[in-house]
C-alpha cells in the first residue's frame, strides 16, 4: 500500500497542486544527491508520485535512482513552510516524452502563483524551472515512508494511517 494514504488531505491537496519538490538519492557508498524538480504529479487515488528532472543538471542524482532505486521527495509550500518527506526504493525511470508537456506547463503555472506569493516577480518561477523536454528525466515511484516537515515539534516524525 502507498504511503500516499498516510498523509493528510490538505497535505495530499497541496502536493497535487503544484509546489516546490526537491529530489535525492543516494550512491552505493551512501553519499547523497539532490536536485529541484523542475515537475511533478501526484496521482493519490493510484498511489504514484511522478516528479522531473534535468539529465544535465541532475546527472549523479539520475545515476543514483537509476542504480539503486531509491529516491526521496520533499514537497514544500513556499508561504507557508509545510511540507512532506515521501520516501521509495524501487523508483522507475524514464524520458520525457510530449504526454508530459501538460504536467509540466501546470506545474509551472502553479509554481508562479506560489512564488508570487512570497513577494518575487512573475516569471521568476518560469526561469527557474526552464528547460527541455529532451533533457527531462521522469522518475516514478510509490511511495512507502511519508514524514511531516514542516517545521515544528512534528517534524522528522512518520505520518501514521489516516494522517498525523
Amino acid at each position: 500500500m502507498s504511503a500516499l494514504s498516510q498523509i493528510p488531505p490538505d497535505l495530499i491537496e497541496m502536493m497535487e497542486r503544484g509546489v516546490s519538490v526537491h529530489v535525492a538519492s543516494h550512491d552505493a557508498r551512501q553519499r547523497p544527491s539532490v536536485m529541484r524538480a523542475v515537475g511533478s504529479s501526484v496521482d493519490a487515488a493510484q498511489g504514484c508520485v511522478t516528479v522531473y528532472v534535468s539529465r544535465l543538471q541532475a546527472s549523479q542524482l539520475v545515476l543514483d535512482v537509476s542504480s539503486t532505486g531509491h529516491v526521496a521527495a520533499v514537497f514544500s509550500e513556499p508561504f507557508s513552510h509545510r511540507a512532506v518527506q515521501l520516501k521509495a526504493t524501487s523508483a522507475t525511470l524514464r524520458n520525457a516524452e510530449a504526454s508530459d508537456v501538460p504536467v509540466l506547463a501546470c506545474y509551472r503555472e502553479s509554481m508562479e502563483r506560489e512564488v508570487q506569493k512570497v513577494g518575487h516577480p512573475a516569471g521568476v518561477a518560469s526561469a527557474m524551472l526552464a528547460h527541455r523536454l529532451e533533457d527531462l528525466v521522469v522518475i516514478s515511484f510509490e511511495p512507502e515512508l511519508a514524514f511531516e516537515q514542516t517545521p515544528g515539534p512534528k517534524a522528522g516524525s512518520a505520518l501514521k494511517e489516516g494522517g498525523r
